[in-house]
C-alpha cells in the first residue's frame, strides 16, 4: 500500500469520525400525550399532527423479560408507535375467572410502551383472527345457549360488551389513554368484518353499528377504528390491512379522516406444510413511501416482532413460530436489512414531515407506471417530491425539472428539496445479516428416558357413545386429544379367506389428525391440511377371530380463526369401516364406541419434575414409537444468546421445559420443499434455571429422540452489499431551517457494519469491490476485483465495534489488468463475523 493512498485513508477516518449520526429518529421530541382527534392528512396528537411509524408486538407471544429489550429496538428501528391486540381467551379462559399475569400483563405491557415514549394502539376485538386460537374468543363461549359470533346475536353481543367494558375500565384506570396521559392513542372494534359481514345478511349491518356505538360510547375520547370494513358507521375510520395498500386501498369512511394502514404485512404467517414466506425489504419500504406520498399517514407492520405461539395457541395448522421474518425475529433478534432499511424510510419521512404536512399536493403521471407527487407551499423553500416507478421489471430514466433522474424497478425516489435523491426504496445502504445456530457446548448431553402410554380399549373408557362424539365439545380446548375405541367379535367366515388379502380399515375424520391402533398394533398415521382439515384415513390391518378392539387417538391442531359461524365448526371421527372383509363392507360407526378425553400423561403431567416421578422410565434406544414420552435432564446453555431446540429427526408432538410448553411440533409434515415447515423452537432463556433443566417430550407418531439438539442463537454473521451509484448514507443530510444541506463536502455511499454493543469484528470472511454476486452468508466473487480491497477493509474494520467504507476506488482500488472494463458500476461486498473479546 503507497503513502499516497495511506494518507487518503487516514483522512477519510478522520472525516468519518467527525459526521454525527442523524438524530432525527429520536421519537422522545415527538412523545407528548393529550388529546387525540385527527383531520382528513393525519391523526393530531396534544394539538401536534402525527406521522405514525407503528408496529404490532403481541404480548402473549414473547415474555415479559423480552419486552424491554423489543420495545427499545422498536423505537431505535425508528417507531412510535406499538400496536398490539388483546387476547380474550387467555384472560378469561373460564368465564368469570381472569388472567392478566405473566406473558398475560397486558397492562405491564402497555406502561413499558409509555416508559418507551411509544403510543400504543390498542385492538380490543373482541375477535382478533391473529391465527391464535380460536379468533382470541375463549372456548366457552361456544356452550353459551343460542349464541351465534359476531352476528347482531343478543347472547353474543352481551358477553362481548361486558369484556369490552372490562378491558377498557382497566385501562382507563391505570390511566393509560392519551388524554389521561398515558399512550393508548386509537382503539379497534371488531377485526375484518367484512370477510364475514354477508354471511349474516341484515343482522351483520346491524351487528356493525352496534359494534362502533358500543365502542365509542365506552371511550369516546381516542379514535377508535375498523380494519378492512368498506361500511364502517360514520363514528369509526375504517383501514386498510394488505400489502400494497396504495394501490388496493379505497380511502378511509370520510372525507375527513386520515389514510391509516393497520396491517403493512412484512412476510406470511406460516402453517405446517408450508414453504418458506418471505418478504423483501425493498418492498415493504416501496409500499410505505407510496402508500405515504398517495396522503397516507400511518403505517404499521404486521409483525414487526411476531414471536412464539407457546403452548396450543396458534390456530389450525399454523406454526409454532410466528412472522419469523419480521424485523425483529422470533428470538427478538434484529433481522437485516429489514429492520435498518425501515429505519432509514422513517428517518426520510420524518426529515420531511414538514413540506409532507403544509405542503400542497400535485400529482403528475407520466406514464401508467411512472408518477411524480410533489408538496409544496407557496411563499416558502419547502418543496418534497416523490419519484414512483411501479414496473415489475423495466428501470425508467425520467426528466423531473430540468435534471434526469434513474428509477430501478418497484421503486420510489425521495427528494426533501425536489432536487436531490437521498433515499430509493430499492436501494439498500443499511448492512444485512445471517442467523446461526450453534449446538450448545454445554446442553446436549443428554441422557434419554422414556415411558409409553397404554392404548385403551373401549370398556377402559368412561364416556359411552353409540357413535363417535365431536372432538371439540368434548376436550373444550383443554387439549388437543381425544381417544375413541371400539371393539368387535369376529368369527373365521368374518375375515377374508386368502391369507394375501388384509381388511382395510377407512376411517373418515373432520379433522386436524389421527393414530389409529388394531389389537393394540400401531396401523398409522393420518392428517388433513391448513386447506382442507377433515380427511381419509386408510390402511390395512390385521384382524383375528374373536375380540378386535380398534383405538383411534384424534386431535386437534388448534382451533379455527376465520370465517363465519365459527361456533358451529366440528373435528373427530365421523364413520369408520371396514372394508374387504367376507361379508363385504362392514360399517363401525354404530358399534357403541368409548371415549376419554386427553392422554395420560397430559393427567399425570409427566411434563413437570412432579409429575414425571408418577411413573416408571426406562432407557431410551433403539426406534421411536408412537404416543411415546420422553424426558432428560440438561444444563444450561452457556451465554446469553437465546436458545432453541432442534426437533428435526422427530416426527409430531408437544416440547416442555421445566414445565413450560414450547408449543406444537411437526416435523413429518413436509412442504413441497421436502423439508419440514420448522425445525427450530424458541426455548427463552427466562424458562430456564441457573444450572439443571427438565426437558419433556410427548412424541405422537414415533420419531428419533437421539436428533434433538439444543443450540444457542445469533446474528454475527452482519455484511454490506452496496454499488457505486447508490444515494449517500442518510446521516449526511440534515436540514439548515428549510434547505436541504450535506455535512461533508462530496458525499458518497458508505458501506456500514456494526455489531451488538458487547461485540467486536473478529474476523474478515469476504471482501470484494468488483462484480461480486450472492447473499449475506453466501457471497462469490466474480470475474474481477480490486487486489487491495480486503486489506483496506481489514485495516478499517478488524477489531472494531463498528466501522464504515466508502465506495470509492481511490480508497478501495481497481485491479490493473482492466479486468473491471466493462463493469459500467461496481459493487462492494463485504462479509465479516462479530463476536465477543472472549468467546464462549
Amino acid at each position: 500500500m503507497g503513502i499516497s493512498y495511506c494518507s487518503r485513508f487516514i483522512l477519510f477516518l478522520i472525516i468519518i469520525s467527525l459526521v454525527p449520526v442523524y438524530s432525527d429518529t429520536n421519537t422522545d421530541n415527538e412523545y407528548n400525550p393529550g388529546p387525540v382527534t385527527y383531520n382528513a392528512r393525519s391523526v393530531i396528537v396534544n394539538g401536534n399532527p402525527t406521522l405514525l411509524f407503528s408496529g404490532s408486538i403481541h404480548y402473549p407471544r414473547s415474555t415479559p423479560e423480552m419486552w424491554p429489550n423489543i420495545l427499545r429496538m422498536a423505537k431505535e428501528g425508528g417507531l412510535n408507535t406499538i400496536e398490539t391486540y388483546v387476547f380474550w381467551n387467555v384472560h378469561e379462559p373460564v368465564e368469570g375467572q381472569f388472567n392478566f399475569t405473566g406473558n398475560y400483563d397486558l397492562v405491564k405491557f402497555m406502561k413499558l410502551i409509555a416508559e418507551n415514549k411509544l403510543y400504543a394502539i390498542l385492538r380490543l376485538g373482541p375477535f382478533i383472527q391473529a391465527e391464535w386460537n380460536l379468533g382470541g374468543l375463549p372456548f366457552w363461549l361456544r356452550d353459551v345457549p343460542d349464541i351465534i359470533f359476531r352476528s347482531y346475536n343478543e347472547p353474543y353481543m352481551t358477553h362481548m360488551k361486558r369484556y369490552s367494558e372490562m378491558i377498557i375500565n382497566m385501562m382507563k384506570k391505570e390511566k393509560l389513554f392519551a388524554p389521561q396521559g398515558g399512550p393508548i392513542i386509537m382503539a379497534q372494534i371488531e377485526n375484518e368484518y367484512n370477510h364475514v359481514q354477508e354471511s349474516y345478511r341484515e343482522k351483520g349491518i346491524q351487528y356493525v353499528k352496534w359494534a362502533a356505538d358500543m365502542a365509542t360510547g365506552l371511550y369516546p375520547d381516542v379514535p377508535w377504528i375498523m380494519c378492512k370494513q368498506k361500511d364502517a358507521p360514520p363514528n369509526v375510520i375504517s383501514t386498510c390491512n394488505g400489502r400494497h395498500c396504495a394501490d388496493t386501498f379505497g380511502g378511509p369512511n370520510g372525507d375527513n379522516k386520515p389514510s391509516l394502514w393497520t396491517e403493512n404485512w412484512t412476510a406470511q404467517y406460516r402453517v405446517f406444510g408450508d414453504p418458506p414466506s418471505q418478504r423483501a425489504a425493498e418492498d415493504i419500504a416501496f409500499s410505505v413511501a407510496r402508500f405515504f406520498m398517495n396522503n397516507g399517514s400511518m403505517t404499521n407492520y404486521y409483525m414487526y416482532h411476531g414471536g412464539t405461539n407457546f403452548g396450543r395457541t396458534s390456530s389450525s395448522f399454523v406454526t409454532t413460530r410466528y412472522y419469523d421474518e419480521a424485523p425483529l425475529d422470533e428470538f427478538g433478534l434484529i433481522r437485516e436489512p429489514k429492520w435498518s432499511h425501515l429505519r432509514d424510510i422513517h428517518r426520510v419521512l420524518n426529515l420531511v414531515k414538514k413540506p409532507f404536512l403544509l405542503g400542497t399536493q400535485k400529482i403528475k403521471d407520466i406514464n401508467k407506471f411512472v408518477q411524480i407527487i410533489t408538496y409544496e407551499k407557496p411563499e416558502s423553500n419547502l418543496c418534497l417530491a416523490f419519484l414512483s416507478n411501479r414496473h415489475k421489471k423495466i428501470h425508467r430514466t425520467i426528466r423531473f425539472r430540468g435534471k434526469i433522474y434513474f428509477l430501478p424497478r418497484r421503486s420510489v425516489a425521495i427528494l426533501p428539496d425536489c432536487k436531490t435523491v437521498i433515499f430509493n426504496t430499492e436501494l439498500i445502504i443499511s448492512q444485512h445479516n445471517s442467523r446461526s445456530f450453534v449446538p450448545s457446548k454445554k446442553a446436549n448431553k443428554f441422557k434419554w428416558e422414556s415411558y409409553r402410554e397404554s392404548i385403551p380399549i373401549s370398556k377402559d373408557l368412561p364416556i359411552m357413545s353409540k357413535t363417535p362424539l365431536e372432538l371439540t365439545s368434548m376436550t373444550k380446548d383443554t387439549t388437543d386429544y381425544m381417544w375413541y375405541s371400539t371393539s368387535l367379535h369376529l368369527d373365521s367366515d368374518d375375515l377374508p379367506m386368502r391369507p394375501d388379502i388384509l381388511p382395510v380399515i377407512q376411517i373418515q375424520s373432520l379433522g386436524d389428525a389421527l393414530l389409529a391402533f388394531v389389537n393394540g398394533e400401531y396401523i398409522g398415521f393420518g392428517h388433513g391440511s391448513f386447506i382442507e382439515k377433515s380427511f381419509s384415513f386408510s390402511k390395512p390391518v390385521s384382524l383375528r377371530t374373536g375380540v378386535n378392539h380398534i383405538s383411534i387417538l384424534a386431535m386437534t391442531v388448534g382451533l379455527p380463526n376465520s370465517g363465519a359461524y365459527m361456533e358451529k365448526r366440528f373435528s373427530g371421527i365421523r364413520t369408520v369401516i371396514l372394508q374387504g372383509m367376507s361379508s363385504g363392507s362392514l360399517d363401525l360407526t354404530l358399534n357403541q364406541w368409548g371415549h376419554k378425553v386427553g392422554t395420560e400423561g397430559e393427567m399425570l403431567r409427566l411434563f413437570t419434575e412432579e409429575g414425571s416421578k408418577k411413573v416408571k422410565w426406562s432407557q431410551a434406544d433403539g426406534p421411536g414409537t408412537p404416543i411415546t414420552w420422553y424426558k432428560t435432564n440438561f444444563a444450561t446453555p452457556e451465554g446469553n444468546n437465546p436458545v432453541a431446540i432442534k426437533m428435526e429427526r422427530m416426527g409430531k408432538g408437544v416440547v416442555w421445559v421445566n414445565g413450560h410448553s414450547l408449543g406444537r411440533y411437526w416435523e413429518n409434515y413436509r412442504s413441497p420443499l421436502g423439508a419440514p415447515s420448522q425445525t427450530e423452537y424458541h426455548m427463552p432463556r427466562e424458562y430456564l434455571n441457573p444450572k439443571n433443566n427438565l426437558l419433556v417430550v410427548y412424541e405422537e407418531s414415533g420419531g428419533s429422540i437421539d436428533g434433538v439438539v439444543i443450540n444457542t442463537v445469533n446474528r454475527d454473521i452482519i455484511c454490506s452489499f452496496m454499488y457505486e451509484d447508490y444515494p449517500p448514507n442518510l446521516d449526511t443530510w440534515k436540514y439548515d431551517g428549510s434547505v436541504l444541506k450535506s455535512l461533508v463536502e462530496s458525499p458518497k455511499p458508505e458501506a456500514q457494519l456494526r455489531c451488538d454493543p458487547d461485540k467486536f469484528i473478529k474476523e474478515i470472511q469476504f471482501v470484494s469491490f468488483g462484480n461480486p454476486w450472492g447473499s449475506c452468508g453466501t457471497y462469490i466473487q466474480g470475474t474481477c476485483q480490486s487486489p487491495i480491497a480486503k486489506q483496506v477493509v481489514t485495516k478499517a474494520c478488524l477489531g472494531k465495534n463498528s466501522c464504515r467504507i466508502p465506495l470509492d476506488k481511490s480508497f478501495l482500488g481497481e485491479p490493473r489488468d482492466g479486468s473491471c472494463s466493462q463493469e459500467k458500476v461496481k459493487r462492494l461486498a463485504i462479509q465479516v463475523r462479530c463476536a465477543k473479546k472472549k468467546e464462549e
